[in-house]
């Protein structure tokens, strides 16, 4: 079990499998959110109001969860282990109403067949370590313009991973925690 950490369902519990997820922690998301949170300010960026979430590779959900819990309007779920559907689905009833959530069950790669409702403000990219190819993906977000200007993609990475940042995307901001990395992109 792992809790949320702020906003309007600080301290729900959140179910987590433990076979297939590596749940990101709660002193990460508090980074992830603070740094978020102070970007925006800085920025003068709405960031929850009227805005999506796209949590790839959503596991249990807790990012995606968390931004709810704080405000945003809408979360899209990806997760294509058909195991976690159900765990996430759950989740995500405790947090939000049903039409405040999406999840689907599919991969990360096939967001050309997805349509987005609202403005997606933050995607979360947290692939299984060393197993998925991040830059792949951020091709993908590019090429399906689902970034705007103000869209903050954060990335949950292994420390050695290596990063080909395409040239329209600039860091923000990266932190390291142990083994992993946040990568902050705009």
């Amino acid at each position: 079990m792992i809790k949320i950490i702020g906003g309007n369902f600080k301290k729900t519990k959140l179910q987590v499998h433990e076979k297939f997820v590596r749940p990101t922690s709660a002193i990460k998301r508090e980074a992830i959110f603070s740094i978020l949170e102070s970007y925006a300010y800085k920025k003068s960026l709405n960031l929850y109001s009227n805005k999506a979430i796209l949590d790839l590779y959503a596991g249990s959900g807790s990012v995606g969860l968390e931004a709810i819990s704080r405000g945003m309007s809408m979360g899209y779920f990806f997760e294509k282990e058909t195991e976690l559907i159900s765990i996430l689905n759950k989740n995500c009833l405790k947090i939000c109403n049903k039409k405040q959530f999406k999840i689907i069950n599919n991969d990360a790669k096939n967001l050309f067949n997805t349509n987005f409702s609202l403005p997606i403000s933050i995607i979360f990219i947290d692939p299984p370590y060393k197993k998925i190819d991040i830059n792949s993906i951020l091709k993908i977000v590019i090429n399906k313009k689902i970034k705007n200007n103000d869209t903050i993609i954060v990335i949950e990475t292994h420390i050695d991973e290596n990063l080909s940042i395409p040239i329209k995307l600039k860091i923000i901001n990266k932190k390291s925690y142990g083994k992993t990395t946040l990568l902050f992109l705009n």
